[in-house]
């Protein structure tokens, strides 16, 4: 896999701006912050958000894949005012779960989610190399 990252761009900071990558790809559908019950032990957005994080992992440990192998994650929120006031937050609970993997994200706010109680969504792409 190599990060994609023009000349003289400033840095992207948490995430890549691309990602080049070969071997199996792996999509893991949009996950959200309930466990493996689908339930919700939280309606607090970090502790959410980690649980969705632990979840989109244990779709691709399925696979054989890891978080090193994430290309592409798109984040659905339903707050962005929150998601900004709390990036501090959402950092720390990203790394305890994933650790130092950026793949190329994109975030978007959303009006609603089908499960009332969900805070976030995220799915991601994965390439195990051949």
């Amino acid at each position: 896999m190599k990060h994609l990252h023009p000349p003289g761009w400033v840095p992207a900071k948490g995430y890549a701006n691309g990602v080049a990558a070969r071997g199996t790809q792996i999509y893991v559908g949009g996950q959200i912050g309930w466990n493996a019950q689908q339930q919700f032990e939280s309606d607090d957005f970090i502790a959410q958000t980690a649980q969705t994080l632990r979840n989109v992992l244990a779709v691709l440990a399925e696979a054989g894949a890891g978080p090193e192998h994430m290309v592409r994650m798109t984040w659905y929120i339903l707050d962005r005012t929150e998601y900004n006031d709390r990036l501090k937050e959402l950092g720390q609970a990203y790394r305890e779960v994933i650790g130092r993997h950026f793949p190329a994200m994109s975030c978007v706010q959303v009006a609603a989610l089908i499960e009332a109680r969900a805070k976030v969504e995220i799915e991601v792409t994965a390439v195990l190399p051949d």
